[in-house]
């Protein structure tokens, strides 16, 4: 027969991704303008912290109930959520993955670093072939103006590539190292609400 414990396992782990979808969605909400049109928002630290915890495919399902959530609120018709999920999909899954096989504070570090990596390389192809031209086709923008946002602040941005590699790629950087940095100081406080027990009731 079923151990009774193990049965209630499942209802464990659901319990946790709704409560980390929850607080994750709360927190997309709250966004920190930057530069531009890039807001930070630090809705993947419960994905990540989930992630750790519970392994990748359960931070995947919260970050995907985070971006469906996200949905119910969208001013872009979607396409802000499919990036934000791809993005943090990005710096999410390796993180995990590396952590999952070294469960140590080095192998948490090189898991974010190479989460962190990820990012930023996805983040411009993303806002190369999908957020930029969303802004440019719904608000009727000429490249030029999406440049200009960024070139009231650093005027050496004058293209698209510029605009990609030295604002959108430094922009996820700051992302992953806030990110990095609190998860790095959390996990551990939070570490035996987070995790799953099989003697647990």
């Amino acid at each position: 027969m079923t151990n009774p414990k193990h049965r209630n396992l499942p209802v464990q782990y659901l319990t946790r991704i709704a409560m980390l979808a929850a607080v994750a969605s709360v927190l997309y909400v709250i966004q920190i303008p930057v530069i531009a049109f890039y807001k930070l928002d630090l809705s993947n630290l419960p994905v990540l912290l989930g992630a750790f915890s519970m392994g990748p495919l359960p931070g995947t399902m919260i970050l995907l109930v985070k971006s469906l959530l996200g949905l119910l609120h969208s001013s872009s018709g979607g396409v802000g959520e499919l990036a934000d999920f791809i993005m943090g999909a990005a710096y999410v899954l390796p993180a995990a993955i590396l952590y999952r096989h070294r469960k140590t504070r080095s192998g948490a570090l090189l898991g974010m670093v190479t989460g962190t990596l990820c990012m930023i390389v996805v983040s411009v192809l993303v806002n190369w072939q999908i957020m930029i031209p969303f802004y440019m086709n719904v608000f009727g923008l000429p490249m030029e103006a999406v440049i200009g946002m960024a070139s009231k602040t650093i005027p050496f941005v004058d293209t698209e590539w510029k605009l990609l590699l030295c604002v959108t790629a430094p922009f996820n950087l700051l992302k992953g190292v806030v990110l990095s940095l609190l998860t790095f100081l959390l996990y551990k406080r939070l570490s035996p609400l987070l995790h799953v027990h099989a003697g647990r009731a």
